[in-house]
């Protein structure tokens, strides 16, 4: 599902050259939920960028699902990103002023998957799917961050992607509601979806396949 080879991001700072990812090597199957595990600015963020084409390598190749998304033009990733991939961001990035439904409705519209009849009823579903199903018609700003990360995550399945990335998705929540999204996660990846996530958690073994660490840009070989 996920291959990426030699895979290097450097960026220039003030301060000189920042290697950020370094000669990347990785493979993940599709259906797997994978851990990807580290300290703030060991490259996680960097690394699920990459595999979402939201940030292009220095060097090296990323493939997803057989595409070489690295090759590709930003009209072109734009579209690939959009058909085959939900990206759960930290803080939710949920538009304010969209009730939860109409930001779960966002990335069929943009994408054009769903007909427009179809997308509410859809958005709606998928609100139940991850338990806020009553809030469909509330601002973010009236809903806890527990509610808002299941809005996120429910806009991240949206168009059906074959692949979810989620970066620090319970960084903000209390455990409680942190073990339940990670079940919601385990769950999506037992139906077939491939999960990665990047998190500085160390207690998520129970609920991934496989577990990855990275330090300084580069993945530790006992990981893999």
């Amino acid at each position: 599902m996920i291959s990426l080879h030699q895979v290097s991001k450097s960026y220039e700072t003030p301060a000189g050259k920042f290697s950020a990812l370094r000669d990347i090597d990785l493979e993940i199957d599709r259906g797997e939920f994978v851990g990807v595990v580290g300290k703030s600015g060991s490259g996680k963020s960097t690394l699920l960028n990459m595999v979402a084409g939201i940030d292009r390598p220095s060097s090296g190749s990323v493939g997803v699902a057989g595409t070489a998304i690295h090759g590709l033009s930003e009209n072109k990733l734009a579209v690939w990103r959009g058909r085959n991939v939900g990206f759960v961001f930290q803080f939710f990035q949920l538009l304010p002023t969209l009730t939860a439904a109409e930001n779960v409705m966002l990335p069929m519209d943009f994408s054009k998957s769903f007909p427009f009849r179809e997308r509410r009823k859809r958005a709606l579903a998928l609100l139940e799917r991850v338990a806020v199903g009553a809030h469909a018609d509330k601002l973010p700003a009236t809903l806890s961050g527990g509610e808002q990360q299941r809005v996120a995550i429910a806009r991240a399945l949206a168009n059906e992607p074959s692949l979810v990335l989620a970066d620090e998705p319970t960084g903000n929540l209390d455990s409680v509601t942190a073990t339940a999204i990670l079940d919601l996660f385990r769950d999506m990846a037992n139906q077939g979806t491939t999960v990665v996530i990047a998190t500085h958690e160390a207690d998520i073994a129970r609920v991934i396949d496989r577990r990855i660490e990275i330090s300084d840009g580069k993945i530790r070989p006992s990981s893999v």
